[in-house]
């Protein structure tokens, strides 16, 4: 029997209100465990303004949650790459645009550099392959372009990059560097990498 308008609501309201614990608790978490990396389930609930059996009920472990965030920073960033349409764009103007997006990824949600956060959490490995896969995309096209050096590995300098990306957010993070300082190094560092004519622009 078709359900009625009466069957449905309360059914669509308590999605609703799913829905909108779970964004208020991956949203107090990306702020909490940014400043503290250690922050309990307790703390991020206070933070979200719910109940600790409320984050439970929808992150049954600390470790769901943060593999959760990792899995949503994943597609946001996949999402921006692919919206760029970096295939239609010469390789090095590509490459500048990939660390861009991901650079402010890095910058927003700052959590993903806390080894005790990232360590192998579920879902990690498809989100980071994800990734290196579009940036190895990328490398190899400008390769076949004469653009970037051909002697090395696409996948050995997709994973280059990724280690240098990681490491300017570390600098920027123990204050070494100031942001801006640390993009325009990385940008230089993975063209002379990649053996770009226009590196030291």
């Amino acid at each position: 029997m078709a359900e009625t308008l009466d069957d449905t609501t309360p059914t669509r309201r308590r999605r609703s209100d799913a829905r909108r614990s779970i964004d208020a608790i991956l949203n107090a978490a990306r702020t909490v465990l940014g400043e503290r990396p250690d922050a309990s389930m307790e703390d991020i609930a206070t933070t979200a303004g719910v109940t600790r059996q409320t984050v439970y009920a929808h992150f049954p472990s600390r470790e769901a949650l943060i593999a959760a965030l990792i899995q949503a920073a994943g597609a946001e960033t996949l999402a921006a790459i692919d919206a760029a349409r970096l295939d239609t764009a010469p390789p090095v103007d590509a490459l500048r645009q990939y660390l861009d997006i991901s650079w402010q990824l890095i910058r927003r949600y700052p959590y993903l550099l806390a080894p005790a956060l990232t360590r192998n959490p579920p879902g990690a490995a498809e989100s980071h392959h994800a990734g290196t896969a579009r940036l190895e995309e990328l490398i190899r096209r400008g390769q076949r372009a004469g653009d970037f050096d051909r002697t090395l590995p696409a996948t050995w300098l997709a994973e280059a990059i990724v280690g240098l990306a990681r490491t300017a957010a570390e600098q920027v993070a123990a204050g070494r560097l100031n942001t801006g300082r640390a993009a325009t190094l990385l940008l230089q560092s993975a063209l002379r990498l990649c053996g770009a004519a226009d590196a030291r622009r």
